[in-house]
């Protein structure tokens, strides 16, 4: 027996994970087996900025500055409970909510998910619809002016971080359009809006002057859904557009017009001062002085890495004369003041050319469509989305494709969405992208791209309903992100208070919105239109920042 005892102490000493029954006293040894521990953790999604703190049972307190796994670094021990919550949420209009968060550790948890949405914020205007400008004196700015409800405006912004605003169209008393050609800047600094030029009522006619002289009379006419580009020399550029007559025609124009913001003329540079001019294409691929494309509105524009602009598709006039839905990509050099057939064709209603998707190709190119949506990412490819037109066959409807154009080879690749028309959305769960999640068909959404290249869309249309969600598209994933807002159509806005964000603020289902991107990369939407369930139209003219 004491042989026994000076065995067990040696092995007890040497391995004191073991309790051997019998070592010791009658009652056995009184050490207590040592228990497995776990780590809690999860994933983060949808945070774009810092300040998120999680607490593990009210401490064990993680800061977390950006979406991706997340774990506490003071493991539980097996069988404890664990609650994961959120003890401060983003500095910035952002909120998270935690899910999947509670539970018994029985073995290393990793599917506690917090998901961050953005909060938007109401910085001024009405919360009602159909609300007349305020202008003020022109050049001098005021809190209390704002540009009048409105919808098909353009925008730019210059190299001091202002914002700009030009014409657009609202509903009269009778249900006709009324087109405007008033010109705004908004600050962001000062919160403020300045009228700068233009008539403050409808329907003003345009004074051309001379063809490439700047002049203080010279003015665009009134007109919406007009093309716009900013020069490397902070000029904001404009291109056609629609106008509406007092009678409800429609219009469409090929003028080219250039904004000195230092001098605060305007140039008329090209095309015709009439509408309905037709395109002059030329040969494709080469620049010369008679090329232009032909009258329209919608159509899509951007600018490139070299300072080249950049139109696509839209309705209106192709080399025949005839009023069609469009595909033809033109490049307008300023430098040299002239335009080149790129790619697509010289007449109208043609379907697209999709071939593999994710893989560029020189036959590749998006069908005819009007009021699709545009980005331009830091690389300097063109981005198109959606809009309301041809996909693979031969009659025209809304679209979701997603395309993105390489100025550098001259080659269109197809990266998501459906080649048919008229196709439901997913839109998966909030905050999480997937390889199956994406927007369904639609027009007119609002479009901004954020500060790490990701692209962004708000609302727009499917011809019949109008939507409020807002969505993200990672190229490094190649997935769409649904981010906030309703999967539902028709929503109305929540206002809240101005200049103060709240978690459930956001602008309500719409299209045709103006939107800009500040030097912070966070994004401002003014205005747009919404057709209730009665088919009755109504603009807005409320700013938001998001």
């Amino acid at each position: 027996m004491r042989n026994w005892k000076k065995s067990c102490v040696f092995i007890f000493a040497a391995l004191t994970v073991l309790n051997f029954a019998g070592c010791g006293g009658a009652g056995g040894s009184n050490v207590t087996p040592q228990k497995d521990t776990y780590t809690i953790g999860g994933t983060v999604s949808g945070l774009s900025v810092k300040g998120l703190v999680l607490q593990d049972n009210g401490g064990n307190d993680l800061a977390v500055s950006a979406s991706g796994a997340f774990t506490f670094s003071a493991p539980l021990a097996g069988g404890s409970a664990y609650a994961v919550t959120i003890l401060t949420q983003p500095s910035v209009a952002q909120s998270c909510a935690v899910a999947s968060g509670s539970g018994t550790a029985s073995a290393n948890v990793t599917n506690v998910q917090v998901t961050c949405s953005t909060e938007w914020v109401w910085m001024g205007g009405q919360d009602t619809v159909d609300q007349p400008g305020i202008y003020g004196t022109q050049s001098v700015a005021a809190a209390t002016n704002i540009p009048g409800a409105r919808a098909g405006s353009v925008t730019w912004t210059d190299s001091s971080g202002n914002f700009w605003l030009f014409g657009g169209f609202d509903y009269t008393s009778s249900g006709n359009e009324v087109d405007f050609n008033d010109l705004w800047k908004y600050s962001p600094s000062q919160g403020e809006w300045t009228w700068v030029g233009g008539s403050p009522t409808g329907g003003a006619a345009g004074v051309y002057g001379k063809q490439g002289q700047a002049a203080a009379s010279n003015t665009p006419g009134a007109r919406d859904t007009a093309a716009s580009w900013a020069d490397s020399s902070g000029n904001l550029w404009l291109f056609g557009g629609r106008l509406f007559d007092s009678s409800g025609n429609a219009y469409q124009f090929n003028d080219l017009w250039k904004y000195n913001p230092s001098t605060g003329y305007w140039t008329w540079v090209g095309g015709s001062p009439t509408a309905g001019a037709s395109g002059v294409y030329g040969m494709q691929g080469v620049s010369a002085t008679g090329n232009v494309p032909g009258a329209r509105q919608s159509a899509v524009s951007w600018t490139d890495s070299s300072g080249n602009f950049w139109l696509f598709g839209g309705v209106g006039y192709d080399s025949t004369g005839s009023g069609d839905l469009l595909n033809d990509l033109w490049k307008y050099n300023p430098n040299n003041g002239q335009w080149t057939w790129m790619q697509g064709d010289d007449f109208g209603y043609q379907s697209g050319i999709y071939g593999t998707q994710g893989i560029a190709s020189a036959t590749n190119i998006p069908g005819a469509r009007v009021a699709a949506v545009n980005w331009t990412d830091s690389s300097g490819n063109l981005w198109l989305f959606g809009g309301t037109g041809m996909g693979t066959g031969s009659v025209p409807g809304e679209l979701n494709d997603l395309w993105r154009h390489t100025p550098s080879t001259g080659y269109w690749t197809w990266m998501s969405g459906s080649t048919t028309i008229n196709t439901a959305g997913f839109w998966g769960t909030q905050g999480i992208g997937t390889n199956t999640t994406v927007p369904g068909t639609r027009q007119s959404s609002a479009s901004w791209t954020d500060l790490s290249g990701n692209l962004w869309l708000y609302g727009g249309t499917d011809g019949d309903f109008d939507f409020s969600d807002l969505w993200e598209y990672s190229q490094s994933t190649g997935e769409w992100t649904w981010m906030a807002g309703s999967n539902l159509v028709s929503q109305v806005g929540s206002y809240g208070t101005v200049d103060i964000a709240a978690a459930g603020d956001f602008p309500g289902a719409r299209d045709s919105a103006a939107v800009w991107t500040d030097s912070s990369g966070n994004f401002w939407l003014f205005g747009g239109q919404y057709e209730d369930a009665n088919g009755n139209w109504y603009t807005f003219n409320d700013l938001w920042e998001y």
